[in-house]
C-alpha cells in the first residue's frame, strides 16, 4: 500500500523539516531538456543550455500551490536554471504563455522614447494602485528600468526589465519580459526573480531570446494582410501595457518560496493533492484548512 510521508515538524530540532518537505516535492518534478513542441502547435522551444523545462501541469502547481499565487492557467510551462531546484528560495523562472492578440506592427520601434514612457508608466501605476488594493493585491511602485527595452527587428524579439517594489517591502523585484512576435500573436516569457538575480538573468538572456522558433505558418514573415488580424498593440504598447491588464501574470511577481501569507499546513494540503496526481495514491486524510495563518 502506498502512502505519503509528511514531515514530522517537531521531531528533530536539528533538522529543517520545511526544507526536507520541499526537497520531497522537488523529487517529484519531471524536468525535460531538448526540443519541446507545444500542444497548440504554435512552435518549438529548444531548451537553452543551462536550463530545464517544466510542462504546463507542473508549472501550474509551482505558480499556484508552491509559490502561493492565484491563477497559473494559460501557462505553457516554464524554463528554470538547471543548477537551482524550483523549490529553492533563490529559484527563478521564465514562465511561458502565448497571447493570440494578432499581428503586432513594429513600425514604431525606432521612435520610442522609453524614458518618457517610464515616467508615464510610473504615474499610471500610482493611479491604478487603488484598483489593485481593492482587488486584494499590494500596491506596486516602478523604481525604473532594470534593463532598458530593446527590440531586435531582425529576430522580431522585444525584451525589457523593470525594477519593482510591492507594498512596503524593502526587497525589490525583477520583472524581466521577453516577447517573440509572430503572425497571429506573441510568445510571452516573464522572468520572476528578486533584483539580486538580475546579473544571472542577464548572463542567460541571449540563449533564451533565441530558444523559441515559430512553426511554419506562424512566423512573423507569414503575415497575410488579407487574412490576418492586426493587433491593437504596437511594440511600444507591449512595453507600456497597463499594470492591471495581466493581473494573473503580475501576481507571479509575489513569488516567495517561504510562502508569504500561507502557513506550511496550506502547502501540505496542496502537496498531498500533488502527490496523489503523481502516484495515483488512495485517499489520504488532509490537514484542516482552518489552521492556516
Amino acid at each position: 500500500m502506498s502512502c505519503v510521508l509528511l514531515p514530522a515538524f517537531a521531531a528533530d530540532p536539528e533538522v529543517d523539516s520545511t526544507q526536507v518537505f520541499l526537497d520531497s516535492i522537488e523529487s517529484t518534478f519531471r524536468y525535460q531538456e531538448g526540443d519541446i513542441k507545444f500542444d497548440n502547435n504554435v512552435g518549438t522551444l529548444r531548451v537553452p543550455k543551462g536550463f530545464r523545462y517544466l510542462d504546463a501541469d507542473q508549472a501550474r502547481f509551482v505558480i499556484h500551490d508552491l509559490w502561493g499565487n492565484p491563477g497559473g492557467d494559460g501557462t505553457m510551462g516554464m524554463i528554470v536554471p538547471s543548477n537551482i531546484p524550483i523549490t529553492a528560495a533563490e529559484s527563478w523562472a521564465f514562465i511561458i504563455t502565448y497571447d493570440e492578440m494578432g499581428f503586432v506592427k513594429d513600425d514604431d520601434a525606432d521612435d520610442i522614447d522609453y524614458d518618457d514612457m517610464l515616467t508615464d508608466m510610473q504615474e499610471e501605476t500610482a493611479e491604478e494602485n487603488k484598483e489593485r488594493e481593492e482587488a486584494g493585491y499590494e500596491p506596486i511602485s516602478i523604481i525604473g528600468w532594470a534593463s532598458k527595452p530593446f527590440y531586435d527587428k531582425n529576430k522580431k524579439v522585444l525584451h525589457w526589465a523593470k525594477e519593482l517594489t510591492f507594498g512596503e517591502s524593502e526587497v525589490h523585484t525583477l520583472n524581466y519580459n521577453v516577447r517573440v512576435l509572430g503572425r497571429k500573436g506573441v510568445l510571452v516569457l516573464n522572468a520572476v526573480a528578486s533584483m539580486d538575480a538580475l546579473p544571472t538573468v542577464q548572463e542567460n538572456i541571449d540563449p533564451v531570446l533565441t530558444a523559441f522558433q515559430y512553426a511554419d505558418g506562424y512566423q512573423y514573415s507569414d503575415f497575410n494582410p488579407e487574412l490576418d488580424q492586426v493587433a491593437a498593440w504596437t511594440v511600444g504598447g507591449l512595453v507600456a501595457g497597463k499594470v492591471l491588464a495581466k493581473a494573473g501574470i503580475l501576481a507571479l511577481l509575489l513569488k516567495n518560496i517561504k510562502l508569504i501569507g500561507l502557513a506550511i499546513v496550506g502547502l501540505v494540503t496542496a502537496a498531498v493533492k500533488w502527490f496523489r496526481r503523481k502516484t495515483e495514491l488512495p485517499a489520504v486524510k488532509e490537514f484542516p484548512q482552518d489552521n492556516q495563518g
